[in-house]
């Protein structure tokens, strides 16, 4: 991007905020938004710099704006839908600042916005990762011969199916880690687009036709041997479960991230569902060797979590050793821990979009979008 001599305004897209941030390049944001929805909610980064003044102080001229406002930065301009950054960004430029750029699509795009990369390759099956730098959000595509896998499909469906034309392969098989509460799942959708088998834990209440994980403890597909893992010993839901691809990769969904765990309390049986939480993480998940390598469903801090080959994973034995919850916690320990921990704040509107994703309540597009606005909030972090 020739910032240096652009002195007109310009959009920039959710993509190439995503690789500044993703690359650590300097930008300057000025967020017009009401400070309630800011401070909910903003584009963050190791190299972003962001200051938040509403539209409607502005509209009678940008000078406040152009005395917080960096000089020798790119200023990206951003709002919720794309209109009040545009007429923002020109009032600046036309004040005379140069490299000026307002959000496309504003922060509903941000939040739509999937970036893929490649993660995994061997000869038996490759790997991409779905980064929703919105939303904290990972999903996942599991490439072996002529098929595919969808690991946590975000409702962004066409992004999968364009990824399966270009490999030339057919996705014959979609799954969902558990029952979202944060984000509408594509699962069910992208399964009747397709004609893939849907797959989901028969706990989780979905009233739809699904198969279910109970009867399903594993999936082979080509050359891909994937096992249901915690079957029995959920901890973010009911049904929660992990995916064991070929020993090689744990699809760990809501049950272990880079930097912590998955919230056992939404349901309110936090006591419950932690003592599941504790089983999964000290049982089965303890038998599996350091060297695997953790996909997480979610992440809290795009640049500190993304490992060196710039994706959000890491190995399970780098992860235990930097989760002290992963640290020989006595049960009773691990309980109180989590106990302790389920104060924080809920997942906006997650009634309403586990309620969707049963298959109980259905939504326009429009409102599946307004739903979704917001960070995720589901899991609890415990980094030594």
């Amino acid at each position: 991007m020739e910032a240096n001599v652009q002195t007109h305004l310009k959009p920039m897209t959710s993509e190439e905020v995503t690789q500044i941030v993703k690359n650590k390049e300097p930008l300057f944001i000025l967020d017009v938004r009401n400070q309630r929805e800011f401070e909910d909610w903003k584009i963050e980064g190791k190299s972003i710099e962001i200051t938040n003044i509403p539209y409607f102080d502005l509209l009678d001229g940008v000078d406040l704006a152009l005395e917080r406002i960096s000089q020798d930065k790119q200023l990206l301009v951003v709002c919720a839908k794309e209109g009040s950054s545009k007429f923002v960004a020109q009032q600046i430029v036309e004040a005379g600042k140069s490299n000026v750029y307002y959000l496309q699509g504003g922060m509903k795009a941000w939040s739509d916005h999937l970036h893929q990369v490649k993660v995994y390759e061997d000869s038996k099956m490759k790997v991409y990762q779905f980064i929703r730098v919105g939303k904290g959000c990972l999903s996942y595509m599991i490439i072996s011969g002529k098929e595919a896998l969808v690991v946590d499909p975000a409702r962004m469906i066409d992004a999968y199916q364009q990824v399966a034309q270009q490999e030339g392969v057919t996705i014959t098989h979609v799954v969902d880690s558990h029952l979202h509460a944060d984000h509408i799942s594509g699962g069910k959708k992208l399964a009747d687009q397709t004609g893939a088998k849907y797959y989901l834990m028969k706990s989780e209440g979905a009233v739809f036709e699904h198969e279910p994980f109970e009867e399903h403890e594993q999936i082979v597909f080509e050359q891909v041997h994937l096992q249901v893992v915690a079957l029995k010993t959920p901890g973010h839901t009911p049904g929660s479960v992990s995916f064991f691809v070929n020993e090689k990769l744990l699809f760990s969904g809501d049950t272990i991230f880079v930097g912590g765990l998955g919230r056992p309390d939404l349901g309110g049986k936090v006591r419950e569902w932690a003592k599941d939480l504790y089983e999964t993480v000290y049982g089965k998940v303890a038998n599996i060797a350091d060297e695997v390598i953790v996909f997480p469903a979610h992440y809290a801090d795009f640049n500190k979590e993304m490992s060196q080959g710039g994706y959000i994973g890491a190995t399970l034995g780098e992860i235990r050793k930097n989760n002290e919850m992963m640290h020989n916690k006595q049960e009773q320990d691990f309980i109180e821990a989590m106990v302790q921990s389920a104060n924080a704040e809920t997942p906006p509107n997650f009634e309403e979009i586990v309620a969707i994703n049963k298959g109980i309540q259905e939504a326009v597009d429009e409102r599946q979008q307004e739903l979704e606005i917001g960070p995720n909030r589901c899991a609890i972090h415990h980094t030594a």
